[in-house]
């Protein structure tokens, strides 16, 4: 990926302040899932009650990126994520120092949710300061926030091991304080776009369903971006109750697996640019159904890892891809489709969880949830074949003051 590929346009500071946003946000939102199986033990939850559990903070991300996408292009990406850093702080408190019953548990889940909207607030603030033919980078490189997984996976169980889980909920805030910070000082508000494009849809969410694409964009998204986090957040469950592995070498396994997708996802992005975001999505999802019918097979621990990296590295890619194609379609409602496909991701991410629990404690295996995983990725790869004028842009818009 040539390093020169953003220089001469933008604002870096901004980019920056998006991918520390995205990161920190995406760490504490997935603590439930990092946590999971301290908590479950602790707890003594079920199967299904596990999955419950991971699932609900992806599930009530996309009620608040909802909420939160409109205020993006009302109020502005840095207003929007300095509000929404403060109140991350509201579960991660009440996690170090009341929460103690399965029913508060879901109930710091829906709050941690507000972390999960950052999505909503990163990416905008990254996109709006880069011209059309380098929005697929730019917000490849801010979507790589995701790595967030990955910090959580490999510190919360080692911390939980020497201070218990509700205390690591109390030390997540500091570095949502630091960001809170170093975001003030480093994000400036992207310059207005030059005029509104009459071909993008009417405002709010039922506007945008009314085009196709948006529709299919939703679709796709549910399936990479719910995969990915989905699987990012039960993972430490799976590799505990599968091979029966310590929290910490679960929570290690994990992180290695994440970093694919984290790490891969501007890759997605640059490519997207290069040859066509449909045709990224395409051999992605094609990728993923083979890598889960294989993992439904329940091969060793060895095999296993090497596929789940795979797996969610394919899904990084799939959803730099994506937002490539949110971004040269929508240029004007950046901040409001941002939220309404970020909102279809975090649905997927909670169906995938609940699924995978539901289908183990009723079964007693985890090849079905695999398989489940497959049907829907080779679906999803047919409907790209088929779905061809996503791929043929709008007329897009320059923000005033940005090289084109």
């Amino acid at each position: 990926m040539p390093r020169a590929k953003l220089r001469g346009a933008g604002h870096t500071p901004s980019l920056v302040a998006a991918l520390l946003h995205f990161d920190v946000s995406f760490m504490v939102w997935v603590l439930l899932g990092a946590l999971g199986a301290t908590i479950g033990a602790d707890l003594h939850l079920s199967a299904l009650q596990k999955g419950l559990m991971v699932a609900v903070p992806p599930l009530s991300g996309s009620a608040f990126r909802l909420v939160l996408g409109p205020l993006v292009d009302r109020l502005g990406a840095r207003r929007t994520g300095l509000a929404s850093l403060a109140l991350t702080l509201v579960p991660l408190l009440w996690g170090w120092l009341a929460a103690g019953t399965f029913v508060e548990i879901l109930g710091l889940g829906l709050l941690l949710g507000i972390a999960g909207s950052s999505f909503v607030i990163a990416l905008p603030l990254a996109s709006r300061w880069y011209p059309p033919e380098k929005q697929g980078l730019a917000m490849g490189i801010a979507g790589a926030g995701n790595s967030g997984t990955l910090i959580a996976a490999l510190a919360a169980p080692r911390v939980a091991a020497h201070v218990g889980w509700h205390a690591t909920f109390g030390l997540a805030v500091i570095p949502v304080a630091v960001v809170w910070v170093l975001f003030a000082v480093l994000a400036k508000e992207p310059p207005p776009l030059a005029a509104l494009d009459p071909g993008q849809p009417a405002p709010g969410a039922r506007g945008l369903l009314a085009e196709g694409d948006a529709r299919w964009l939703c679709g796709l998204y549910m399936i990479t971006f719910g995969g990915f986090v989905g699987l990012a957040s039960y993972l430490p469950v799976f590799f505990v109750d599968r091979f029966d592995l310590t929290l910490v070498t679960a929570g290690a396994f994990t992180a290695l697996c994440a970093s694919a997708g984290s790490f891969l996802r501007p890759l997605g992005g640059w490519l997207a640019d290069r040859t066509g975001g449909t045709r990224v999505l395409g051999a992605v999802l094609g990728s993923v159904a083979l890598l889960a019918l294989a993992l439904g097979l329940l091969p060793g621990l060895a095999a296993t890892v090497l596929l789940l990296w795979a797996t969610l590295g394919a899904f990084g890619v799939g959803n730099g891809a994506v937002f490539q194609l949110v971004g040269r379609r929508f240029p004007s409602r950046v901040g409001a489709m941002t939220g309404l496909v970020g909102a279809a991701g975090g649905l997927g991410g909670f169906l995938l969880p609940f699924g995978f629990g539901a289908l183990e404690g009723s079964t007693g295996t985890f090849a079905f949830g695999f398989l489940a995983v497959a049907a829907i990725a080779a679906g999803g790869a047919l409907v790209v074949a088929r779905r061809t004028s996503i791929t043929a842009p709008r007329p897009t818009l320059t923000p005033v003051g940005v090289a084109a």
